[in-house]
């Protein structure tokens, strides 16, 4: 039954909004569902609007295909110009105000975590710092040789302290010899000196000693370290295993790894109606308030994990220095495209879930700004929205007007909601000054997401022609124009100093030896942050920004010039006649497996990010964006003739199996291949195949939130 606003609510978030997100602020109940009322009333005809613009454009491009081909870049672009999806270059500059430091000034990891999972989104929070001898001692980082010992293994303690020392000697090395000779650190206000063997030394750079915490009775310490804008404690507590095993009594080495957070909303999470929109959207609350708990049992106990408070040291100046002891939190919201059945109108029509988002993340930012939590996250006074999916600059206006809206409703200043633009689009990919144009007084972030961004470029050139297969797209020119076109239009419209600009996700969690090799090539490549999975990567990845100054780096490229445009309009097509039938067949199973793997979490389990073992048995991470890529594929390949209907169907059956092998065990999994038509799972990843041509922007979520419902009823 609707209430006094003319809205439906579910109960589950009725409850939590009027007994928990309102519980503290200026704004009652009545209050807050008419906002979102009037709010609806104003923005959903405009997106509606919108996304009709979206179809009617990708529908002009698919008769062009259908009638040029590939054609030719120039036609291409003489095309594109004409219908208006390609827009005049624009050269914004930004203007923002009341941005925090992790922000603007320090490039680090960001991590970015369900906001369904508490436990996974306190880690996160708290992985602001993290122990570099766990994340060695425990990963492939460091070759393992033989198996650990239970417990604590003194070898591979030993091959850690070793690694850690030398990692010293290169990032903050001494006057005179090594790390590995110290047999007992000094510090106060005179500074740091280092006990060795061969006398009293300094550190090679004074500069880099930032403060110290005194060692006390028992000779517990730490000194702490700045390089590049972070910071590294070497900590000191000749108590510990390891610190006794320790030449100069060091029980770690800590670094400041996830600078800031993403707590999604979106694509990691499987959020498909009030009840697990109630979940999602009281971690953000928790996080904000500081209130946040989860509790688990580990080593037949239970735990109550927390956020972390700051650290406090003395300074080199003898005043007290106070370091955030979080993460710095942003909040991605759900895309102009997204409906919720958590809140219906009057009519009983699902609201804009980009909407309710807004509204529940400006209202629980109100905590933050107010100070009324024991920490806090924002010491600028803003909240941080990231907002995905938007095509061009229209759709990135309509967000800040309805920032503004929020904001005005909410009695907070102007530009207080900041946005945060994800370049996952092509129609935002070509034509990003235009995009940032519409927000420079809020944008704080521009993101390439190579794999929503690759989803969306097989599903815009869809009827152009068979595509490349997934691996082969990484190597296209399209795609390393696009990772710098972005870091070009971003440095060209100031955001050095003010904003991020952002790299993706590393996918192989297990694979940390991999990562420190590779992924230095994002801070290399400009990027102030990129995407890590978990807090142990986002401590190794940490390492990269140490050996790399961004701020130095963007000042060499700002200097380069725009990357060519036109590069982004070369299509990723392929020759099926130059692949053989195993070559075929392989990519097939491939993508198959890769959708089953998810699918069947999403659909089945309510996971929404998971990481999902390939066909050779690695975990690769999997959300809505690479099942997105996996499936226009597939569909591109049979709308095409490059596989038929029957020999699809035969491969999902053949890996459902496979599927079903590697879950086996999986408390509450629900096996796809006994009982294929009756799978909700297994019907749904057909479903994302076999609609994938028609389905506006190849996009995942209405076929899977339609048969996780159905799933959820049936169970």
């Amino acid at each position: 039954m609707a209430d006094s606003s003319g809205l439906q609510v579910d109960p589950h978030l009725r409850a939590f909004v009027e007994g928990e997100l309102l519980a503290d602020v200026d704004l009652t109940a009545e209050g807050f569902w008419a906002t979102l009322a009037r709010l609806q009333e104003r923005f959903a005809p405009k997106i509606t609007s919108l996304l009709a613009k979206r179809d009617e454009l990708q529908a002009r491009i698919d008769e062009w295909h259908r009638a040029n081909g590939a054609g030719s870049v120039e036609d291409y672009e003489r095309f594109l110009t004409e219908l208006g999806y390609l827009l005049p270059d624009a050269s914004p500059t930004i203007d923002v105000d009341r941005v925090d430091p992790e922000i603007a000034e320090i490039a680090g990891p960001q991590l970015v975590v369900p906001a369904t999972v508490p436990r996974y989104a306190l880690n996160a929070a708290n992985a602001r710092w993290g122990s570099l001898y766990d994340a060695l001692y425990g990963t492939d980082a460091l070759p393992q040789d033989g198996e650990l010992a239970p417990g604590y293994d003194e070898r591979r303690g030993a091959q850690v302290i070793t690694a850690a020392d030398e990692l010293l000697d290169e990032l903050f090395g001494l006057a005179k010899g090594s790390h590995a000779d110290v047999t007992a650190y000094r510090a106060g206000t005179d500074g740091l000196v280092a006990d060795t063997r061969n006398g009293t030394v300094s550190l090679a750079d004074p500069a880099q000693f930032a403060g110290f915490r005194a060692v006390d009775g028992d000779g517990r310490g730490a000194v702490l370290l700045t390089r590049n804008g972070l910071h590294l404690e070497i900590t000191i507590d000749p108590t510990t295993q390891v610190g006794k095993q320790h030449h100069a009594d060091v029980a770690d080495v800590v670094l400041e790894s996830a600078v800031t957070t993403i707590v999604d909303l979106e694509d990691s999470v499987a959020t498909v109606d009030g009840e697990d929109k109630t979940l999602a959207y009281r971690t953000w609350l928790g996080l904000l308030t500081g209130d946040l708990t989860s509790e688990f049992e580990k080593g037949g106990r239970t735990v109550v994990r927390r956020v972390h408070p700051d650290r406090s040291y003395t300074a080199p100046d003898g005043t007290e220095l106070t370091l955030p002891g979080r993460s710095l939190m942003l909040v991605r919201n759900c895309g102009h495209h997204m409906t919720t059945d958590a809140v219906r109108t009057a009519d009983g029509d699902e609201i804009a879930e980009g909407v309710l988002d807004a509204l529940v993340s400006a209202v629980a930012g109100l905590y933050d700004v107010a100070e009324k939590g024991p920490h806090t996250n924002s010491r600028a006074g803003s909240v941080y929205i990231v907002k995905p999916k938007q095509h061009g600059p229209e759709e990135v206006a309509l967000t800040v007007e309805l920032f503004g809206a929020v904001e005005e409703a909410l009695g907070l200043r102007p530009n207080t909601l900041k946005i945060g633009i994800m370049d996952e689009e092509k129609r935002t990919t070509a034509n990003l000054g235009a995009c940032i144009a519409e927000a420079t007084d809020r944008v704080i972030f521009v993101n390439t997401g190579f794999l929503d961004r690759t989803g969306d470029e097989i599903h815009t050139c869809f009827r152009a022609g068979p595509v490349l297969r997934k691996g082969d797209m990484k190597s296209t020119r399209w795609l390393q124009t696009y990772e710098d076109r972005n870091v070009d239009v971003a440095l060209a419209a100031g955001f050095s100093g003010t904003a991020q600009i952002g790299k993706g996700m590393w996918a192989k969690p297990a694979a940390m030896a991999d990562m420190i090799e590779q992924k230095i090539g994002h801070p290399k490549a400009g990027a102030d942050c990129a995407w890590v999975p978990s807090p142990t990567a986002a401590t190794l990845h940490a390492l990269h920004y140490l050996r790399v100054n961004v701020g130095d780096v963007q000042s060499r490229l700002a200097s380069r010039g725009l990357a060519d445009r036109r590069a982004l309009l070369e299509l990723p097509l392929g020759d099926p006649a130059s692949l053989s039938a195993q070559d075929i067949t392989h990519e097939l199973e491939t993508n198959a497996q890769s959708i089953l793997g998810y699918v069947v979490r999403w659909v089945g389990m309510g996971i929404g990010c998971s990481t999902v073992p390939d066909l050779e048995g690695v975990g690769l991470m999997e959300d809505r964006a690479t099942l997105r890529i996996s499936s226009q594929l597939l569909a591109n390949w049979l709308a095409h003739g490059v596989v038929d209907e029957e020999t699809v169907r035969d491969t999902f059956a053949r890996m459902a199996a496979v599927v079903d092998d590697q879950n086996a065990g999986e408390p509450g999994y629900p096996p796809m291949a006994k009982d294929l038509d009756g799978s909700e799972s297994f019907r749904a990843a057909l479903e994302l195949v076999f609609d994938g041509a028609v389905e506006p922007n190849g996009y995942t979520e209405r076929t899977l939130t339609n048969w996780r419902r159905r799933a959820k009823a049936n169970a």
